[in-house]
């Protein structure tokens, strides 16, 4: 799916035990499609998309996560389309240098206008290595309906590089790589692909990731802006 209500790729991040946080996802698709890919769909073209999502630390390495999804049309048609629970885990390391690795797995229910089945799930790899500046990270995930019929598994990969211009910003590129179905994936040329530029700053009291992403595929949005601030209390 174009435009969907996270566009994140998953790092290292926990909140410690006990204490919450909100992260507040915006992207907003300039130029995209404006024809629907199947029966009821919302077109991504000119739509705002406003996802706050919860989170508390359970332990050191566990965190648990509340999605809510919602959107507005070029129309100014504001509609709450579904929400997601998620558990995520990440191994213990250095959390400064080095490899880290952990998973997410999210389960939600949708609405037909962003997603053609209601009930999915998304199991998510999380895999990345700091040296010096330089973070580089990697997301396979693993996406399937838990409704009847809903079709086969999906795989995309997430991916991220990003250099420390100084001690709380980061500039870098995340990629957006749909692959389509696990049993038998397509070729590169087809779904959608999305190349982002982005900024990540920390200011006082929350932080930042700022992009901007141009598709590379024809399946994909054409220019696509996002915007994610977050919290911890």
């Amino acid at each position: 799916m174009a435009a969907p209500e996270e566009i994140q790729v998953y790092l290292d991040d926990l909140s410690e035990p006990g204490k919450f946080g909100v992260d507040v996802h915006n992207n907003y698709v300039f130029s995209g499609n404006s024809k629907p890919s199947y029966p009821g769909e919302q077109p991504p073209a000119h739509v705002y998309r406003l996802t706050p999502e919860f989170y508390y630390g359970l332990t050191d390495t566990l965190e648990l996560g509340l999605y809510v999804l919602g959107t507005r049309t070029a129309a100014s048609n504001t509609s709450v389309v579904g929400g997601k629970f998620r558990i995520k885990y990440i191994a213990p390391h250095d959390k400064e240098q080095g490899f880290f690795w952990g998973a997410n797995l999210e389960v939600g229910r949708t609405d037909l206008r962003v997603s053609p089945t209601p009930w999915n799930a998304e199991l998510k790899g999380i895999f990345g290595y700091r040296t010096g500046p330089w973070t580089l990270a990697v997301n396979p995930n693993f996406d399937w309906s838990i409704s009847r019929g809903g079709g086969p598994v999906t795989f995309d990969v997430d991916a991220k590089v990003a250099y420390a211009i100084d001690a709380k910003t980061q500039i870098g590129f995340e990629t957006y790589n749909e692959l389509g179905p696990l049993r038998h994936l397509d070729s590169l040329s087809k779904n959608s692909k999305t190349l982002f530029a982005v900024v990540d700053h920390e200011f006082t009291g929350f932080d930042v990731n700022l992009g901007i992403g141009k598709g590379i595929t024809k399946e994909a949005d054409k220019w696509t802006l996002k915007f994610i601030v977050g919290t911890h209390f």
